[in-house]
This record gives C-alpha cells, sequence and structure tokens, in this order.
C-alpha cells in the first residue's frame, strides 16, 4: 500500500493525504474521516523517513538516561514513550551507563536520526555537546544540571527536602550516628544530596564524621560494599541513608550477611521509592521521587519548544516525600 492508494480510495489528492497523516495544514473535518477510514481500511502505513524528508521534523524525541537497568529510568521512559505516542511522537533511548564519555555517542545517535528534542535525564554532562544541540535549534530538557534560556529546560527535584525529612525522621527515633553511602561523585544529583546530608545535620548539631560518608555507585554491589567498610569501624552508624533504593537494597543485604537486623541494629533509608522497594524484607523506608511527573515535565517541554509554542525554556519543580515502612525503627538501646 502506498499513499497513491489511499488518496484514490479517499477521493482526495496525495497532497491531502499527506496533510493528514503529518498534520501540517488543517483539512476538512468530513475530508479527514474520509482519509482515515481509507487508511484503516487499506492498512496503510505512512513511510517515517519520507515524512520527515518531507516535513523536516522526524516526529521523534531522543531519551538519553543512565542507566536501563536501574527501574528508576524506565518508569520514566514508559510515561514519557505513553504520552509521546499519544501525542504522534516516537522515541528513540540511548544509555550513558554512568559514564561521561558515551554521552558523545548518545548525542550522536540524535543528531542522525534528526531528533525534534533531546531529554537529558542524567548528569554525565559535555558542555560542548550541548552547546552542539542548541546550535541547532534542538529543544533540550535537563534533569538538575540545566540552566533554562531560549529552548532549553530544566526539571528540578527537591532532593534537600526529602533528606530533611529522611535525617528528621531518623533523629525522632533516637538515632545519631548516621551514615550516608552517595552515588557517584561525577553525578551533580548525587552530589546535592551528600550536601544536603552534611546542612541537615549541621541544622541539628549532629557531626558528619568523614568516616560515614561512603561513595557507591547507584548499584546493589555499591553499597553492599560501602555497607560492608562502615560494619569494620570501631562505633558503626545506627542508621544508614542510601542515595537511591539500589544501594538500600545492597545496604541491606551486608547487614542481613554480618548477622545484623534491619531496623533492629541498623535502620535502613533509600531514595526514589522504585517499585520493589515496598516488596523487600522489611519494606523500605524511602524518599519517593515522582518518576511519572518527571517523564510529564519532559515531554511537555519538549513539545512547548519544537511546537514553536514556548521558544524560551521553562523551570519544571519536582517534590520529594518520605515514605515510612519498615526498615527504620527506634536506635538499639544499649
Amino acid at each position: 500500500m502506498n499513499i497513491r492508494e489511499v488518496a484514490k480510495k479517499a477521493g482526495v489528492s496525495t497532497a491531502t493525504v499527506s496533510r493528514v497523516v503529518n498534520a501540517t495544514v488543517p483539512v476538512g473535518a468530513v475530508t479527514e474521516r474520509r482519509v482515515r477510514s481509507a487508511i484503516k481500511a487499506l492498512g496503510y502505513y505512512p513511510n517515517t523517513h519520507a515524512r520527515t524528508l518531507g516535513s523536516g521534523k522526524s516526529h521523534m524525541y531522543g531519551l538519553i538516561i543512565s542507566d536501563i537497568s536501574n527501574p528508576f529510568f524506565p518508569d520514566i521512559a514508559k510515561c514519557f514513550e505513553r504520552i509521546a505516542v499519544e501525542h504522534g511522537q516516537e522515541l528513540l533511548i540511548a544509555n550513558t551507563d554512568y559514564q561521561p564519555q558515551r554521552m558523545q555517542l548518545c548525542v550522536r545517535r540524535m543528531l542522525e536520526r534528526k531528533v525534534d528534542g533531546v531529554a537529558i535525564m542524567t548528569s554525565e554532562m559535555d558542555p560542548h555537546l550541548i552547546r552542539l544541540l542548541n546550535k541547532r535549534g534542538i529543544p533540550i530538557v535537563f534533569l538538575d544540571t540545566g540552566r533554562v534560556g531560549p529552548y532549553i529546560s530544566n526539571i528540578f527535584i527537591d532532593y534537600s527536602n526529602g533528606i530533611e525529612k529522611a535525617i528528621e525522621h531518623l533523629v525522632g527515633l533516637g538515632h545519631k550516628k548516621i551514615a550516608f553511602v552517595s552515588g557517584p561523585a561525577t553525578l551533580a544529583s548525587a552530589n546535592i544530596r551528600s550536601e544536603a546530608f552534611e546542612l541537615s545535620l549541621k541544622k541539628r548539631g549532629l557531626k558528619s564524621a568523614a568516616s560515614y560518608r561512603k561513595s557507591g555507585d547507584h548499584r546493589i554491589e555499591g553499597g553492599q560494599s560501602a555497607m560492608e567498610e562502615l560494619l569494620k569501624l570501631r562505633q558503626p552508624p545506627t542508621a544508614v541513608i542510601a542515595s537511591n533504593d539500589l544501594t538500600a537494597i545492597g545496604i541491606i543485604r551486608a547487614i542481613h550477611a554480618a548477622g545484623l537486623k534491619v531496623p533492629g541494629d541498623i535502620s535502613v533509608i533509600g531514595f526514589d521509592d522504585i517499585e520493589i522497594s515496598k516488596f523487600l524484607q522489611p519494606p523500605l523506608t524511602t524518599i519517593r521521587v515522582p518518576r511519572a511527573e518527571i517523564g510529564v515535565s519532559a515531554f511537555t517541554a519538549l513539545y512547548a519548544a519544537s511546537s514553536k509554542r514556548a521558544a524560551h525554556g521553562t523551570e519544571y519543580r519536582i517534590s520529594t516525600e518520605l515514605v515510612v515502612r519498615e526498615s527504620t525503627g527506634p536506635v538499639k538501646a544499649k
């Protein structure tokens, strides 16, 4: 089937069929219904490459994420893809694996496919590449790391409020020896969480001992390794906050492997509230980040810019909240 067959069956020109398919020029309601009916009856599928050549638009957005195996990112991608399809857009996903050098490969893929906009949901940045996208007039939306400007939007997650609530919760349970396992130092979002942790402790007059701050990699193995180091201290912490939920899972694994209990011996708090968190043993207390809201905000920013409705970018603010489950409890009495 081709566009000429559709035009013949609908009794219109091929140009009219093209206008209906690409939504480039308004077509009368009756005519559009005839064309849609012909398309359905003939089982016609538009040539997306031809659409790109004809309109100059690919009807595709790029989504760059850090780690496709981390449930935090597929949740964003799922929501982004759903709303994109509803608006006639396709999605191209690229994965940096937390490696800044892979960003160049990811951006090159976006340019080769002539995407209409790019959502960069990672902190692995290369200013040169960002300038390259912006120079070509490609709308961009960042997660945490962008500065709003022409065709550039940013999604700001209130990590500090989440950390503040977590510390408040633990202090209320009597904890003073609180450790923090961060994400990779190359990630801006991980550094923001680490800084928020230290500031929150200082506000309450608690010491932030260097030995209680460990670096992880936002993966289970990194969390387990960091917790094993904390357990070797002469005075191990009574509570640990993780930079994400996968890290918290590794922390719990290390605690159990040492013959200790959560939260009986050590309380644990995660960050993100991925779906599996509520099914852990014990269910994980964590700071919820609404991924659906991130996905919607990212798409909204790109769609507004690529459709020329909002040339100047927007800052989207995402709130966090503490979800209390069973992995936190009162400090163990001596």
